[in-house]
């Protein structure tokens, strides 16, 4: 398969790599920016002198006709490139959030179903060994009933982290810490409570940050139809340094504890039965070179495999778009200053422009 890379910033390398280990043909690589492609390719372990560069993915993608795509700039940017693709028959990788509206969102899930391709959305922890065991004994039913579920993502990100871009911080182009940093441990909760949210009660706050648009901290309640209650935590106000991402599961016969910095260790698993591979996943640690784990290559494997056999990625644009609402939810609740029924309909980060 022919792929193309569109966004060369700071998370493009993974994608690079993904591409790589799984032996797409790397017809092109975009950004607006030369030296992001320079640098780009100056951290890659493997000869990447021969690929084609452009300023202008509509350029590239004329020119290239690359079978997949994968979207790795700035959110704001993410809808109208993945519908430009999508529109032209070509497969979409998109880094989350997928879109900063859920008018946006649909319309992406709406494209590729009717121009038959896949779209599929970057939240590569879902192929974590600790989130894949636990995932596992949440199906074979060894929790029993369960009672909550709770994601806290507990970061740092200094002044120099957003003066690297002007666009971070901002609800058109990024939003806060919850869709930026905690939009992936929000897609796991929802991936192992495996259950639609009914209401949404959130708070968000900019404590710290004063020199941004958007939060730098928000909590939530949620109600999930199967009767789980979920909280979520949300900040980069850690000082001096990311502590962790913690994604705690209770029910009534097990308990569960995915932590380390990007949800790559168990650190505790317990279980009112026993299993012959339960010392295979005690004390297991997953070790990662950076916060974004090590998913990317076992993502695109995934999509790979989805357009051959025609069957929705693990991380459809349906599951993305759950995520981002999420988010999106708890934006209105903040703003309403009371909880919102889902579905979401017709809201926007823009929606919060000027709240703090």
């Amino acid at each position: 398969m022919k792929y193309a890379l569109i966004g060369c910033g700071r998370i493009s390398i993974n994608h690079l790599i993904a591409a790589h280990n799984n032996t797409l043909e790397v017809v092109g690589l975009c950004d607006i920016q030369r030296q992001h492609i320079d640098t780009l390719i100056k951290k890659c372990n493997f000869d990447v002198s021969s690929f084609p560069v452009f300023d202008d993915y509509n350029e590239m993608i004329v020119e290239t006709k690359p079978d997949v795509v994968a979207i790795a700039t700035e959110s704001g940017k993410h809808a109208k490139i993945a519908i430009d693709c999508l529109k032209r028959g070509i497969n979409v990788i998109v880094e989350k959030p997928m879109a900063m509206s859920i008018d946006d969102a649909q319309k992406m899930i709406d494209e590729a179903k009717k121009h038959g391709v896949k779209i599929c959305v970057c939240h590569q922890n879902r192929f974590n060994n600790a989130v894949i065991a636990t995932k596992r004994a949440l199906n074979e039913g060894r929790f029993g009933k369960l009672s909550h579920a709770s994601i806290c993502v507990r970061w740092n990100r200094s002044k120099d982290y957003y003066d690297q871009a002007k666009w971070r911080g901002t609800w058109k182009e990024d939003g806060g810490t919850l869709m930026n940093q905690c939009i992936h441990g929000i897609d796991l909760l929802l991936y192992l409570v495996g259950s639609p949210v009914k209401t949404v009660y959130g708070q968000t706050r900019q404590q710290f940050h004063n020199y941004l648009e958007a939060e730098d901290i928000g909590m939530a309640v949620l109600s999930f139809e199967n009767g789980v209650i979920g909280t979520i935590e949300g900040t980069v106000n850690v000082y001096p340094k990311n502590l962790e991402e913690t994604l705690f599961v209770f029910g009534e016969k097990g308990t569960v504890k995915i932590g380390g910095t990007s949800t790559n260790t168990i650190d505790i698993w317990e279980f009112l039965d026993t299993k012959p591979y339960d010392n295979d996943y005690i004390g297991l640690v997953e070790r990662t070179s950076n916060v974004y784990g090590n998913g990317h290559t076992a993502l695109y494997a995934d999509m790979i495999d989805a357009i051959k056999h025609n069957r929705d990625p693990l991380v459809s644009g349906t599951e993305g778009k759950n995520a981002l609402e999420i988010v999106l939810s708890i934006y209105k609740s903040e703003l309403t200053k009371s909880s919102v029924n889902l579905p979401l309909s017709n809201f926007s980060s823009i929606d919060m422009k000027g709240h703090f």
